[in-house]
């Protein structure tokens, strides 16, 4: 039996099937032990004797980096090169912020290290390291106080022997030991360096965690297993997760990624932006088939530490469901990046008392107080806007005040769709705007519309796309290194090559193939505006994916049957929209066919989301179940 399990910062996602038919279950999530909760889902959901599969989406690697919150670690390096990790790049987070302090480098200056070796550029060694310094390295680490080892010695991408020999020399330590010639034999020693820094930074939190899951999985479930999701858009055994676990930073987007790609594939869409908004954050992606798929990123900043693993290029900001609305000291009205989470939650959820955009959208009348998750909870709509007056401070009426969180939001997350399409040579209004996460198909059309992007599509369980991602997945493993090639070399066996003109400081991935040079020139172009043919090419790193595909999940269809839709409609509600309330026909996504069509203004209510339809958009049904929204713009 395969289960997908999404953690998320408010609930945690359950996607798994029967008979072939798939099922979700929503629980909210233990922020204080992440376990209990994937725990819980699995136990409710698995059939015995039925031995679970479970597929997770963890964000203990994500929430160690963004709260600063993980190992203490003792990082070795080439001597004179220890303080590279903290030096950098000097590029400014922001650049015109003149007041602004960058977070303190993960390791400080006691806990770096520098031995006595020397390995050349071209990988022959010229000094290795005595005996005698590597037992003091030792004495010198365990008097640290360190609970992780990094070690990231000049160009042992091109040879590692003395990476191995310091790492043979510190094993008897008993600390996790991340060495970067096996997490990231690449060149560029400060990204090298703190990937691997990053590595070590959460293995003991992250090895633990998935340790203790997999021993309560086993113990619960005999013969039972634990794969996790990569940030690259596959699945790994969880006992390699636990040894780098680096690649799982960005896991649980990815998998709403991967669902939305697949899903939007097969309702004949080839061009799409996802659009992922869950309680904490927003993650936007974009796809175009004719491309190959998901793209992927070396060049990953997360928490200003530069990852440099392989990465689904996903763009995140702080705007969710439960970001928290509040006025400045000069009177203007901000939301996010601060969360409510799942506790104390939003006001609606019955214990938050600061306002947020989840409130905002029960004052608007654009979520139905009953039918929160297919009526198991009933928000507090009473409350909310008891709450919500008292918070508006100045502004005109709560609806204003409501419509202003909205709008900041939509803002925030209009700009990164900006980020991932315009500000990188594509139009908008070219794709489709994949909607889900718990709280995406709320505000979908509105984006939609303010980017004059022609269509909404909203998949099937759109609350628990990103758990239904992972369940679809691969398993990957990913594999590069550096090696500074003339950009006319033959290859055999390279998948995909970094390429950059000769003189350049970073490169450009392309797939390998005949034509992999014409495909470079074409991708320059359309990414910088130009192109140089008579300039000269090399390929800087080789890159292999090995892929063992997962057997398949048949989703089901039915016969498109022309109606209106007018059997899913439970009853009518006020919903606010542009300035006025307009009375507007809520639907139960469930009892809709395919082949309905209908215009807005309209709620479609399910289990896991809701989706707003304004008015002047058309929405119909396609054979799959994806609600197509038709979005008028002005």
């Amino acid at each position: 039996m395969r289960v997908a399990i999404d953690s998320g910062g408010t609930f945690t996602d359950c996607v798994y099937l029967v008979d072939g038919e798939v099922r979700v279950l929503k629980l909210f999530s233990t922020p204080a032990d992440p376990g209990r909760a994937v725990l819980d889902a699995v136990k409710q959901v698995a059939e015995n004797p039925a031995v679970p599969e479970v597929r997770h989406g963890t964000t203990v690697g994500t929430n160690a980096m963004l709260e600063r919150k993980g190992a203490r670690v003792a990082f070795v390096t080439t001597a004179g090169f220890e303080d590279t990790i903290a030096i950098g790049r000097q590029a400014r987070t922001s650049l015109y912020d003149w007041f602004r302090s960058p977070l303190p480098p993960v390791v400080p200056k006691e806990l770096r290290f520098g031995v006595d070796e020397r390995v050349t550029a071209e990988g022959s060694v010229l000094r290795t390291p005595s005996g005698e310094s590597l037992r003091q390295l030792a004495v010198d680490i365990q008097a640290s106080g360190a609970e992780a080892i990094a070690i990231s010695l000049l160009f042992s991408f091109a040879n590692p022997a003395n990476e191995i020999m310091v790492a043979e020399a510190l094993r008897p330590l008993g600390l996790p030991i991340s060495i970067s010639h096996r997490i990231l034999p690449e060149f560029r020693e400060y990204e090298r360096g703190s990937t691997v820094v990053t590595n070590a930074y959460l293995a003991p939190k992250v090895s633990t965690y998935l340790r203790r899951l997999g021993m309560e999985i086993e113990a619960d479930f005999p013969g039972g297993s634990v794969q996790v999701m990569q940030s690259s858009g596959g699945i790994i055994n969880a006992a390699i997760a636990a040894e780098e676990p680096v690649r799982t930073v960005l896991s649980g987007p990815a998998g709403g990624v991967i669902g939305a790609y697949r899903l939007a594939r097969l309702a004949g869409f080839d061009k799409i932006i996802g659009f992922d908004m869950g309680g904490t954050s927003t993650d936007v992606s974009l796809i175009d088939a004719a491309e190959g798929g998901p793209r992927t990123t070396s060049d990953a900043v997360v928490s200003e530490i530069p990852v440099s693993v392989p990465m689904l290029d996903i763009h995140t900001v702080g705007a969710g469901g439960g970001s928290i609305a509040r006025f400045d000291a000069g009177g203007a009205l901000h939301v996010g990046p601060e969360s409510a989470g799942s506790v104390p939650g939003p006001i609606c959820y019955g214990r938050g008392t600061l306002p947020t955009v989840t409130d905002a959208n029960v004052t608007l009348g654009r979520l139905d107080p009953d039918l929160f998750l297919g009526g198991k909870i009933r928000l507090d709509d009473t409350r909310t806007l008891q709450l919500m007056e008292e918070a508006r401070g100045s502004l005109g009426s709560v609806e204003q005040f409501a419509a202003g969180i909205v709008l900041l939001a939509e803002t925030a997350m209009e700009k990164a769709i900006r980020v991932i399409s315009i500000e990188r040579g594509y139009d908008p209004r070219e794709f489709t705007l994949v909607s889900f996460g718990g709280a995406g198909p709320l505000h979908a059309c509105s984006m939609a519309r303010s980017l004059q992007i022609p269509r909404v599509l909203v998949p099937r369980l759109p609350g628990a796309l990103s758990a239904l991602g992972i369940l679809l997945a691969d398993t990957v493993r990913d594999y590069s290194r550096t090696v500074m090639l003339p950009g006319e070399a033959e290859h055999s066996v390279e998948r995909s090559l970094d390429l950059r003109y000769v003189g350049q400081g970073y490169e450009l991935n392309v797939p390998y193939g005949a034509d992999y040079l014409d495909e470079f020139h074409s991708l320059h172009r359309k990414r910088y505006g130009y192109a140089s043919k008579e300039t000269p090419v090399e390929v800087v790193n080789v890159r292999v994916r090995v892929t063992v595909r997962t057997a398949p999940v048949n989703l089901p269809t039915s016969e498109l049957t022309p109606g209106d839709g007018s059997q899913a409609v439970l009853k009518t509600r006020p919903i606010y929209f542009d300035g006025a309330w307009r009375e507007s026909n809520v639907y139960q996504r469930e009892q809709l066919r395919s082949g309905d069509r209908f215009a807005g203004p309209a709620l479609i209510a399910e289990y896991s989301s809701t989706t707003v339809v304004p008015p002047g958009c058309i929405t119909e049904v396609d054979a799959f179940g994806n609600l197509v929204i038709e979005v008028y713009v002005a």
